[in-house]
């Protein structure tokens, strides 16, 4: 019976030990092991949101970025199109200021025709025509061009002929 009581002995030493080291170990969890898994736990989750809000803030970054590139994209348009009208206006006005020009000279080409005509005599005929092809040409070398030349001569001329003629 003694053999059957340290037997007994030995068992319940084993089991009361077993739930000694279990009570330590669950008391070792609790006081030091736990609060070290959930103040990782925390730091984890906390390195977790704010990736997630660097996150949101570069997607919101990203898409101010991609409006704004729409935006200049639709002001280099609209610039490049005002442009265009700007051009189209001042090729117009340059273009009418030129025909004006032209306008000018031939007015003003017609008068000194009808002056020189009223002017000349028939014995200084020679020497007028002479001169006022002269300064025709010089004229409308200046102001106008070859093509515009040739009719104010042929007018001058023409006009000459009928001014003796009738």
């Amino acid at each position: 019976m003694t053999d059957r009581l340290y037997l007994e002995i030995s068992v319940w030493s084993q089991v009361v030990s077993s739930i000694v080291f279990i009570g330590v170990l669950v008391y070792a969890w609790q006081r030091w092991l736990m609060p070290v898994f959930l103040a990782a736990q925390t730091r984890s989750n906390q390195q977790i949101a704010e990736a997630e809000r660097h996150r949101s803030e570069a997607k919101a970054a990203l898409d101010l970025l991609r409006e704004e590139i729409h935006t200049a994209g639709h002001d280099a348009e609209l610039i490049a199109q005002r442009a265009q009208r700007q051009a189209e206006h001042e090729r117009q006005a340059a273009i009418a200021e030129a025909n004006e020009a032209g306008q000018r000279v031939l007015e003003d080409a017609n008068k000194e025709l009808q002056r020189a005509r009223a002017a000349a005599v028939l014995n200084l005929r020679a020497e007028l025509v002479a001169q006022a092809l002269r300064v025709a040409r010089e004229d409308a070398t200046q102001r106008v061009g070859a093509a515009v030349d040739a009719r104010v001569i042929e007018g001058f001329i023409g006009s000459l002929e009928g001014s003796v003629h009738g």
